[in-house]
């Protein structure tokens, strides 16, 4: 078996890691999908306020790709229609009616169908958005077929779900998924898995499985590519997330959406880290509970991130979960200032450098907050991003051309080949508090729209 070994990147030892421990979350009253989910879609409505739908009847689809169709995750009555400033769709709501009765979708079998009718039907159930078309980390183009198709088997970052525990009793689905995958490209499928690890995606043996061991960013499904087949100009692949595969070969194997998921409750300020078994797009107060979440210590309150510390999206309860978040972390807002916070010797300070006495306790579990410890600066060239991106690129210089704007240099540097989540590690070490993440995808766009 054949190990890619990552040497850089970090392990951040994060309170509030999940225990293997699955409850079933208290039904949400209303589902939603909010066309902010998905990067780049300008949405349609099909429905009004009133409109009695089932899982799988569609809701909006993208101006730009008319058959591409996002679904109701429930079955019910379209409860609101949300809207912001200039009429933006915000979100469609459904009030569910309990039942979760879907539409029946005629299904081929996998292995002999057509790749236009295999599209046809992932179009048609609302599950295209899964597939993720790299470079740009957009929905993937209608009849631009990839290379190959990339799944990550592990989450690396901090907190993040045990995929094996998440996916246990779902291996024939996992492998029908595969099969469908297989009928969209005329390269290979991809599986990522952990190194020295055995679970139910070891067994998953019709993908083409690699191995990797490290630190973070080693689940990241871009590194991953990077390391197995970097994305070159004009290349195409495509990414799904582990758990939307085996809801794609649920679809197969029944004709029925269902979009139940696990997700796991985890951070340093809730009381008990475990995973929910909930339907995709429900409303985060449904699961998250005050009486399972810590009172602040220092800050004014918490704060609720759906995804990882690193790469998630700040949410308020009355929100619902998104597309393709399997994580929600809450942490301790970070909203105060300590007096020499830099000079005073602490054990209980996470740090990268040796500025505290932390370094001596490498394992020790932190409670960190959203503090970034100083404010805004000019770009310091430290050379330190290098050591935590496991990837043959230059991110300081990359990050300076989306800054600048510099699209041949972007192109040069390797744009193609990330998405601001392959740099949160680089934003997290950044002495000079630099806003990586936002810089890239400031870069994205700036491509998408020069060159698409």
């Amino acid at each position: 078996m054949k190990i890619i070994k990552l040497r850089k990147g970090l392990d951040i030892q994060l309170q509030g890691a999940p225990l293997p421990k699955l409850i079933e979350a208290c039904g949400s009253d209303t589902y939603a999908v909010a066309p902010g989910d998905f990067a780049g879609v300008v949405p349609k409505l099909l429905v009004r306020e009133g409109d009695e739908v089932k899982a799988g009847s569609p809701l909006f689809f993208d101006k730009a790709a008319e058959q591409v169709l996002f679904c109701s995750p429930v079955s019910g009555t379209v409860a609101e229609i949300r809207r912001g400033e200039k009429r933006k769709l915000l979100a469609v709501v459904v009030a569910t009616d309990g039942k979760n009765e879907s539409l029946e979708f005629n299904i081929p079998a996998p292995g002999k169908a057509s790749r236009e009718d295999v599209a046809g039907v992932l179009m048609s159930a609302g599950m295209w958005p899964m597939l993720i078309q790299r470079p740009y980390g957009r929905i993937a183009t209608v009849g631009a077929w990839p290379r190959a198709i990339y799944v990550s088997g592990f989450d690396s970052a901090p907190c993040a779900p045990d995929m094996n525990f998440v996916l246990e009793g779902e291996l024939e689905n996992l492998k029908t998924g595969v099969e469908v995958l297989k009928r969209l490209t005329d390269g290979k499928v991809h599986l990522g898995l952990k190194a020295g690890t055995e679970g139910v995606l070891n067994r998953v043996d019709n993908a083409e499985q690699h191995f990797f061991s490290g630190p973070h960013p080693a689940g990241n499904v871009g590194v991953q590519i990077h390391h197995i087949d970097p994305i070159r100009k004009g290349d195409i692949v495509w990414t799904v997330d582990v758990q939307n595969l085996a809801i794609i070969g649920r679809l197969f194997k029944t004709g029925r959406v269902d979009m139940t998921k696990i997700v796991c409750m985890s951070g340093p300020q809730v009381v008990s880290p475990y995973y929910l078994r909930i339907i995709g797009g429900a409303e985060i107060k449904s699961f998250v509970m005050n009486s399972n979440i810590k009172p602040p210590v220092k800050g004014s309150g918490v704060r609720i991130v759906c995804g990882s510390a690193l790469a998630g999206r700040a949410v308020m309860r009355d929100e619902f979960m998104d597309f393709y978040s399997n994580q929600i972390t809450v942490l301790e807002e970070g909203d105060y200032y300590e007096f020499f916070g830099s000079f005073t010797p602490r054990f209980d300070k996470f740090s990268t450098s040796r500025t505290f006495f932390s370094w001596i306790c490498p394992r020790k579990k932190y409670h960190l907050d959203t503090n970034v410890n100083g404010g805004a600066r000019p770009i310091l060239m430290t050379g330190i991003w290098e050591k935590y991106l496991p990837m043959d690129i230059h991110p300081m210089y990359l990050v300076k051309a989306c800054i600048a704007g510099n699209i041949d240099k972007m192109e040069a540097l390797g744009i193609y080949e990330v998405l601001p989540e392959d740099l949160a590690l680089c934003e997290f070490v950044d002495p000079s508090k630099t806003e990586v993440q936002e810089a890239i995808q400031n870069g994205i766009n700036l491509m998408v729209k020069e060159l698409s």
